[in-house]
């Protein structure tokens, strides 16, 4: 299984299953799980990851993209 990287902004479609760090968390290195309800990056790439706005309105970078087994 080949893994997506969230520094590309062509692999984040809206709906996604993600891991982001938001910005208050950066330092730990927190991560928060949810789905993608904007993409908030304009640029196709970003070396800390494409900024998104999860389903429960909170805003972070995406780490991971977490692929559902279908």
């Amino acid at each position: 299984m080949e893994k997506r990287s969230g520094k590309n902004r062509k692999n984040i479609q809206i709906g996604l299953l993600v891991e982001v760090v938001q910005k208050q968390h950066q330092r730990s290195g927190e991560l928060t799980e949810g789905f993608v309800k904007r993409i908030l990056t304009n640029s196709a790439k970003h070396p800390h990851g494409i900024k998104v706005m999860l389903d429960t309105g909170e805003v972070g970078r995406v780490q991971n993209i977490i692929e559902e087994d279908e």
